[in-house]
């Protein structure tokens, strides 16, 4: 049976994910992905608003179109290079597909987060998505920073506690 995560997600409800746990996620969530996430960065830096609060929330490396949401690769260079920052923000759980390199497990450790895989399956997730609002960068379009509510979203822990699911 899946775990139930809701958002936001707590230190010790983070703490308690493993790798390969299946869990369904539920509650709001973000959506960005490389045209935005370098753009939400440099407003933390900056120390300024990012348009909803990041402590204990889920990023899902997607766009949101007519068509639905569906993963992106996390490793792209402006992917990847965001979990660490966003982690140290207060991202709890990123979501996206693909392997991720060691130094960005071992970051995902440091700040008690983690990362889970979520299967390229758009139209389930479509009909698990009751809501979406564009918070920042709308410009951007369909790859603008999103805030949507999910309703048991699945996916697979693929890295947590300094592990991963593609070790050899």
């Amino acid at each position: 049976m899946p775990k139930q995560v809701i958002t936001p997600i707590s230190e010790e409800a983070a703490a308690d994910l493993q790798v390969g746990d299946t869990i369904e996620i539920s509650g709001y969530i973000l959506c960005g992905r490389d045209a935005v996430l370098p753009k939400v960065l440099k407003l933390i830096d900056e120390g300024k608003d990012v348009g909803v609060d990041l402590k204990g929330q889920v990023i899902f490396h997607t766009a949101v179109s007519p068509a639905g949401v569906g993963p992106t690769s996390s490793n792209k260079l402006e992917i990847e290079s965001s979990i660490e920052p966003l982690s140290k923000a207060g991202i709890k759980l990123h979501l996206g597909k693909g392997e991720l390199h060691p130094e960005t497990i071992s970051a995902l450790d440091k700040y008690n987060a983690v990362y889970a895989v979520i299967p390229p399956v758009t139209a389930l997730l479509g009909a698990k998505t009751s809501e979406q609002k564009c918070v920042a960068f709308p410009e951007l379009g369909m790859e603008a920073l999103y805030l949507i509510k999910v309703d048991k979203y699945p996916a697979i822990i693929g890295a947590a506690h300094g592990r991963s699911i593609y070790e050899k």
